[in-house]
């Protein structure tokens, strides 16, 4: 099993990865994962072999505490998202803040007394002179020991470390601030004794050569950086603190008629909840009464409202726009959606990139070998003949010159702070080696279905022949398919409901395999089917020929129709690319990536939708069985390659574990997800684009925080020890030494932080935006320009906006005069061109009414020939789920 653990006491890197080798010796741990950053710790164990409390006792062992953490996600979202609110982080700054406000406090009159002497400023009577030289070096030993007491967790940890024989960071500021005290202690000895014989020269030397502001400083600059980083830290956690506040505290749950108010956490499975406009959506469910706007910006990235009504699935803590809907619980708890986004995010967040052993390994070995040059720095300088003083500020600036705290923070901050960012755009890393290992593919396969297509046929091209129109070719053709289940006749009814068409009623119904169906339809035998029926049947269709030829040459299907054996024309129907996968493919190879299309489909079919998405041919692999896809996974591998397998269904389940990164996109099965190392909220290529770019920029900046710590440490420790100080006079004061230690882990911190202002830089231009709320209307592919005698004119694949924009004018041009309205309606919620159409046709239907909608401008001109009532008006309108906010006459 695998549990979290929340641990104590940790404070650097060293903390952590003697945690880490504690807990991995033990019989029975597969793995162990240590977080510095949410002092946490992950552990997958056999329970037959290890129990709960011997992980436990091997960190208390180890000088640390840990007890088990209750799972958020096990609390409810609710519960979640109050428990988010006490931010760990959060807490210890806080707690940091109050410790170094009274260190602030007594420093301050602590370095006026030591240093007031020097710069000629005046001190008290009893502290002037060398003849009060007990009461000067007093003075500053208290409140130097008040500063030690504030701050004693350095000195705790610190011995406890080095009794463990596992020394940390803690241990040594405590060593370098105890060295310093004691050595200020002996001075004020030594003082007494000099007072006691009358010999003032051995006062005068100790009197201004005590260094307890030095071991007061250092602890308060300390702290001071360790404020600053706790703060920092509290940022890289502000992603998952966001998601836990997405989650609602209250559901409206309807309960024998009425509506009752409760917590989120007593939301059951099929309870019936309503969300009304301007609610959060408690739970995972199903619509089963009205329709709504769905905002699902917090789950996918997507900021425009998605459309849903009846038999539609929503997902928790996404938003309710606009209308009215009553949904059905199927999922709560922890098994929520928002809930398995935390639960990736923070297992992500925990994890170690391979990258990070390297921190790991020297941090394990760093803390003994400082310690070894401080004393043996010391032991040379006495032996170089310079005195004692000089010769342990020398050690003290090496041990606190050298805490590895930047090295610690390097990889797990840039980790924290990417996995969130990723979470924030809908892009969620299983774990940090996903996001070290997604930076070096060099090769993208794709599956097609569902993956570069929407999944789904639908219409592309409507060809009537000459005498016959579009709208009567659709009308005959969708009254005929509306009998069959297949999904091209689904796809024929969907694009005849966008054009609003007024179907016939069909009869006698009759299905050849192979062929096709046909039916009668208003007294006329209307035939739906292949070539090989019209052929079969005597109807003639080489007139039209070549249109079906360039349509099969695009890689699409061509249905043919005849009304009493004579030919009505073509509809095209295909599986149509998503508008932004040729842009992706394009980012992919700007990029320096290999990009393979890989299908079930036939060979014309893979190669016509490779030609549109500018896929070399010898890139294009089809008639690929699904165990045949992990084979070629495994090919490429063997090749050298880093391989990306980019797919939804179950049947690339097996192709997505084998992969170097696997990438399950949104709309994929949850057995597609559970093999995936990196899942992609919406069904979007352009989001793995941009997992690949933000994984770049999170090692780019693992790297330059590794190399600053490095760089730091390498310069740092030769300065302290006194390298430089025969040739130019360089001796680094440990009180400076204790604000450059300081200063670094706030430089990786705050470099690691700028990952939070991470957006993609695409070299191509987007394509013309489409309305996601009807997916179903957005034709994608731009066609080519047929020319027959047989057709007359087609149906464009321009943006859906332009199409339905110029039918809707049209519409609005025959039914309202150019005369002032009668009636002026104000609408909420309206967001694009079809929402326009949609209230438009509802208030259009009303008996004597015609209306003219402006869904920017959020109004509707209404002209009246009968009288009609404002309710009648505002029903119509709020039936489609939209606010009616006034109405004018």
């Amino acid at each position: 099993m695998k549990q979290k653990f929340n641990v104590t006491g940790m404070t650097c890197s060293a903390c952590s990865s003697h945690v880490e080798k504690a807990v991995s010796k033990l019989a029975g741990v597969k793995s162990v994962s240590v977080n510095l950053l949410q002092n946490s710790m992950m552990v997958e164990y056999d329970e037959t072999a290890v129990t709960e409390t011997d992980i436990i006792k091997a960190v208390t062992d180890a000088g640390y505490g840990a007890f088990p953490a209750d799972s958020k996600t096990k609390k409810g979202q609710g519960e979640a998202a109050q428990t988010g609110a006490a931010n760990p982080a959060a807490a210890e700054a806080e707690e940091m803040k109050k410790r170094l406000i009274w260190s602030i406090v007594l420093l301050i009159p602590l370095m006026y007394i030591a240093m007031a002497p020097m710069v000629g400023l005046p001190l008290p009577s009893f502290l002037s002179g060398h003849e009060n030289a007990i009461a000067f070096g007093m003075a500053q030993l208290l409140l130097t020991l008040a500063i030690a007491y504030l701050n004693r967790k350095y000195f705790i940890n610190g011995f406890k470390s080095l009794m463990k024989r596992a020394p940390t960071m803690d241990a040594l500021i405590a060593i370098g601030s105890s060295a310093a005290i004691i050595y200020g202690i002996y001075a004020i000895v030594r003082m007494g004794y000099g007072l006691a014989v009358s010999d003032f020269v051995l006062v005068e030397q100790y009197h201004m050569d005590m260094y307890f502001e030095s071991a007061g400083t250092i602890l308060t600059l300390i702290t001071v950086g360790k404020y600053l980083e706790s703060r920092s830290k509290g940022k890289t956690s502000d992603a998952i603190t966001r998601l836990l506040d997405l989650a609602p505290k209250t559901a409206l749950v309807e309960k024998n008629g009425a509506e009752v108010e409760i917590p989120i956490s007593d939301v059951a499975v099929g309870d019936v909840l309503i969300v009304k406009t301007g609610s959060s959506i408690p739970v995972d469910g199903k619509i089963i009464e009205g329709t709504a706007a769905i905002d699902e910006s917090a789950i996918t990235g997507e900021s425009i409202p998605v459309e849903k009504t009846v038999g539609d699935s929503v997902t928790g803590a996404t938003v309710n726009r606009s209308g009215f809907i009553k949904m059905t619980a199927v999922r709560v708890g922890e098994d929520t959606t928002l809930a398995q986004i935390i639960r990736l995010v923070e297992e992500a967040s925990a994890s170690k990139a391979p990258i990070s052993k390297l921190a790991d390994r020297v941090s394990a070995v760093f803390v003994p070998v400082v310690i070894s040059i401080a004393i043996l720095a010391t032991i040379v300088w006495l032996l170089l003949g310079h005195p004692f003083n000089f010769a342990l500020s020398i050690g003290i600036a090496v041990l606190v010159i050298s805490c590895p705290c930047a090295l610690g923070l390097a990889t797990p901050t840039a980790i924290m702070v990417g996995t969130g960012k990723g979470a924030e755009n809908g892009i969620l890393f299983r774990n940090a080696e996903s996001i070290e290992t997604a930076h070096t593919v060099n090769v993208v396969i794709l599956d097609k279905t569902g993956t570069v297509t929407v999944g789904k046929p639908s219409v592309t091209g409507i060809y009537p022949t000459d005498g016959v129109t579009e709208k009567e070719l659709m009308t005959y053709a969708a009254s005929v398919e509306k009998l069959s289940e297949h999904p091209l006749a689904n796809a024929i009814v969907e694009k005849a409901a966008v054009m609003n068409l007024n179907l016939i009623q069909a009869s006698d119904l009759k299905q050849t395999a192979g062929h096709g169906i046909e039916a009668v339809v208003d007294g006329d035998r209307i035939m739906a089917g292949n070539a090989k029926m019209m052929t079969t049947d005597g109807i003639n269709i080489e007139k039209i020929a070549s249109i079906s030829d360039e349509i099969a040459e695009n890689g699409q299907t061509p249905l043919y129709f005849a009304k009493n054996n004579q030919l009505l024309g073509i509809i095209s129907i295909a599986d149509t690319i998503k508008p932004t996968s040729k842009r992706a493919i394009a980012e992919f190879k700007n990029m320096g990536i290999d990009v393979i299309l890989l299908t079930g489909d036939n060979e014309r079919t893979a190669n016509a939708i490779a030609k549109q998405l500018d896929i070399d041919p010898d890139h294009v692999i089809a008639g690929v069985l699904p165990e045949g896809k992990e084979q070629i996974v495994r090919k490429q591998q063997e090749s050298g390659k880093k391989v990306a397998m980019i797919g939804d269904g179950i049947n690339d389940a097996p192709a997505l574990a084998r992969a170097d990164v696997g990438i399950a996109i949104g709309a994929g099965t949850d057995v597609a997800i559970e093999s995936a190392d990196i899942v992609l909220m919406k069904s979007d290529l352009m989001d793995a684009v941009t997992a690949f770019k933000l994984s770049n920029a999170t090692i780019r900046n693992i790297k330059q925080n590794l190399f600053w710590a490095f760089f730091y440490n390498i310069l740092g420790i030769p300065l302290a020890a006194g390298l430089f100080y025969p040739i130019l006079g360089w001796k680094l004061n440990p009180m400076f030494a204790a604000a450059a230690m300081s200063l670094s882990s706030l430089f990786v911190v705050t470099n690691a932080l700028r990952l939070r202002f991470f957006k993609p830089k695409f070299t191509t231009e987007a394509p013309p935006e489409t309305c996601p709320i009807y997916p179903e209307d957005n034709p994608i592919e731009e066609p080519k320009e047929k020319s027959s005698a047989a057709s007359a004119e087609k149906t464009s694949a321009e943006p859906v906006e332009k199409e339905l924009a110029e039918k809707s004018l049209a519409d609005s041009e025959e039914s309202a005069p150019e005369k002032k309205p009668d009636i002026m309606m104000k609408i909420d919620g309206m967001t694009c061109i079809n929402c326009q159409k949609h209230v438009e046709k509802a208030l259009n239907a009303i008996p004597g009414v015609s209306a003219k909608v402006d869904w920017e401008a959020g109004t509707a001109n209404v002209f009246i020939e009968n009288e009609v009532d404002d309710e009648t008006l505002k029903q119509a309108v709020e039936k489609e789920g939209y606010t009616v906010v006034s109405i004018q006459r």
